[in-house]
Formats: structure tokens, sequence, C-alpha cells
């Protein structure tokens, strides 16, 4: 388990399954995701990890994932930091909304843009890029969860979709145009390894 990082979306949420914009608000699990989130813990545990300590997102989706996963790992005690950096994408104006309503009113390849696009934000006040998502996600990683990682200690991460697509393009190195294509499924852990210059040594994405 040494410099060990497993990345985990949460489980299908109540908006996933409506097939609505969700970002900073705040729907919880439904039963499917209950189950992810469960099947997420009895693989791990399968792998014979346990963890020094949780980061997770202030969104009720993703603390009850990790909860639930804790559950199945018996660790339901261990030391859990909570941070709005590790929060999905704002949506701005599109949370709420049906996505096949977006299309129609927007046009498939507008909304494909504003959900897949490196640097094309959602509209709103408020609607955050992936770029704009990974300026307050990378940070936090640097400062937070990478020096733990790097003291050999193993880390478990409850995020959300695109908060874990712009950490994954800085792990994988991929580029702008690259992240548009990747999706990361919901209670699909993925395991990191890292070299002892922080680089990746392997990753490992545990199907169930």
């Amino acid at each position: 388990m040494e410099r060990t990082l497993v990345l985990v979306r949460h489980g299908q949420s109540e908006w996933n399954l409506k097939n609505l914009f969700t970002g900073w608000r705040d729907p919880d699990l439904t039963e499917k995701g209950v189950d992810e989130a469960r099947s997420a813990g009895k693989a791990l545990v399968e792998r014979g990890m346990q963890f020094d300590i949780a980061y997770t997102s202030k969104l009720i989706r993703a603390r009850n994932t990790l909860t639930l996963m804790l559950e199945e790992l018996g660790q339901r005690d261990l030391k859990t930091l909570e941070d709005e950096a590790l929060n999905e994408r704002n949506y701005g104006d599109l949370a709420g909304l049906n996505k096949d309503d977006a299309r129609k009113t927007w046009g498939e390849e507008q909304v494909h843009v504003w959900r897949r696009s490196y640097d094309t934000p959602p509209p709103g006040k408020h609607g955050e890029s992936l770029k704009d998502t990974g300026a307050r996600v990378w940070p936090y990683y640097m400062c937070e969860i990478l020096p733990t990682v790097m003291q050999g200690k193993p880390v478990i991460v409850s995020a959300h979709g695109n908060s874990l697509r712009s950490l994954v393009m800085i792990l994988d190195r991929m580029t702008p145009e690259a992240i548009t294509s990747l999706n990361i499924p919901t209670g699909v852990p993925l395991v990191y390894k890292l070299n002892a210059d922080t680089t990746v040594a392997s990753k490992d994405i545990i199907e169930y």
C-alpha cells in the first residue's frame, strides 16, 4: 500500500437517474448508488486495502459514498477531511435542467462543448469549465493529498466526475484534447501507485 491513492466517483445520485445537470446541487444516492458504493468497498476489501486517511467533497452523494465504502472496509472511524475544492464543477444555469431538454434548447454540439470541453464554461455567473474546476482541485491535491500519499499513507478520495477528471488529467498526463473523451463511471475505484518523484508508477481500474 506504499504511496497508494484511490479515487472513486460517487455512486449513482438521484439526479444522475433523472438525467439532470447536478453540479453543486446536493441530491443523495439512489438505491443503485448505495449498492455501487458498497460494491466498491467490497472490491477494495478483496484487494486487501486499508487506508490511513480519506478525503471527500462537501456534497452528500460523495460523503455518503465514502461512508458506505468505509463501512465495508471496517474503517468507519477513519480520519476524513471534507473540502469544497473536491466538489463537482458548478454547472451554472444548467444545474437542475434535464440534459435532453438542454440539447433541444441549445443543440447537441453546444451542450457537448459545455459538458466535455476543457475551457468552455456553461452559461451563468458561477458556471465552471473543467479548467476552472482544476484550478481549485489541483492546489488542494498538491498541498493536502499528495504530501500525505508521499508519506506512505494510503489515501482514498470520494469525489465527482469532473473534479476527478481534472485530477486524472494531471496524473495521467492527458492533454486538453484527450480529456474531452474521458468519462469516469460511478462507483468504480481507480487505484494509483506513485513513484518517489510523484509520477504514476501504475494505475488499476477495479471492475466488479
